[in-house]
């Protein structure tokens, strides 16, 4: 997973896309409110996309739920983008980011 995460950033990086990533611990080892807040907090942004991996997942449902209110409340102008797997991450930017802009 870290290598196709890392590959990502390549792929928007070559379609000269400023990304970055907030990956957090699953496992309880995260302040997770904190880490998405600071995240969101370091600039303005213009997308947010929120990974499958926390939005597919039923379990996850409430932190799907925090992380998008966190971005409504921090970074409220930013397009919200859903990919349907890593290969198509950076289409899923760009599909809202045409929109946006």
């Amino acid at each position: 997973m870290a290598a196709a995460i890392e590959e990502s950033v390549t792929r928007f990086a070559e379609a000269g896309i400023d990304a970055r990533n907030c990956l957090i611990g699953l496992d309880g080892s995260d302040d997770i409110e904190a880490v998405v807040t600071a995240a969101l907090g370091e600039r303005p942004w213009e997308c947010i996309l929120i990974g499958g991996g926390i939005r597919k997942d039923e379990e996850q449902l409430e932190l799907f739920e925090l992380i998008i209110n966190l971005a409504r409340q921090h970074a409220p102008t930013a397009a919200i983008a859903f990919n349907r797997t890593l290969a198509d991450i950076v289409d899923a930017a760009v599909r809202q980011l045409r929109k946006a802009g």
